[in-house]
C-alpha cells in the first residue's frame, strides 16, 4: 500500500515520509510541513510575455497588468521540469502559501489503513487557500 496521496494535478504528499513529491517524476520537493513552492525551481516572467497586445500596433489594448503592478511567477519540479503552479504577484511579493495540510490527520487516514478514503477540500485533511 502506497503512502502517497495526490493533492493536485502535479503534487503528491508522501504521508509516511512527510514530503511533497512531484506527481510526474516522483522527486521529493520539500517537507510537507512547509510551502511546496520553496522546493521548486522559480521563474519570474513579465506579464507582457504571456499576454501580448490584442491588436497589432496598439500596445495599449492588452489583458496584462499595468507596468510595474505584477509579475508572473512559475514554479517547476527540479527533477522533470513540469510546471507545478503559477501565480501573478506584485513585484517582490513572496509566493503565496496556497495549500495547508492537516498532515497529522492525513497520516492517520492513510497510514491507518483507510488509503482509499476520498480526500476533499472540505475534509479535515486540506484546509483550503491560505494567503
Amino acid at each position: 500500500m502506497s503512502s502517497r496521496v495526490r493533492i493536485t494535478e502535479y503534487l503528491d504528499v508522501d504521508a509516511a515520509r512527510e514530503m511533497w513529491c512531484c506527481h510526474v517524476c516522483g522527486r521529493d520537493l520539500i517537507s510537507a510541513r512547509e510551502n511546496y513552492k520553496r522546493g521548486c525551481l522559480v521563474y519570474e516572467r513579465d506579464p507582457k510575455e504571456i499576454y501580448p497586445p490584442i491588436f497589432e500596433g496598439n500596445p495599449q489594448v492588452t489583458l496584462t497588468t499595468a507596468d510595474g503592478y505584477g509579475v508572473f511567477v512559475e514554479f517547476y519540479c527540479p527533477g522533470c521540469g513540469t510546471m507545478v503552479e503559477n501565480e501573478l504577484l506584485p513585484p517582490g511579493y513572496p509566493p503565496t502559501h496556497d495549500i495547508e495540510l492537516d498532515l497529522d490527520a492525513l497520516k492517520r487516514r492513510v497510514l491507518g489503513g483507510d488509503a482509499d478514503a476520498e480526500l476533499t477540500a472540505s475534509s479535515p485533511v486540506t484546509a483550503g487557500a491560505v494567503p
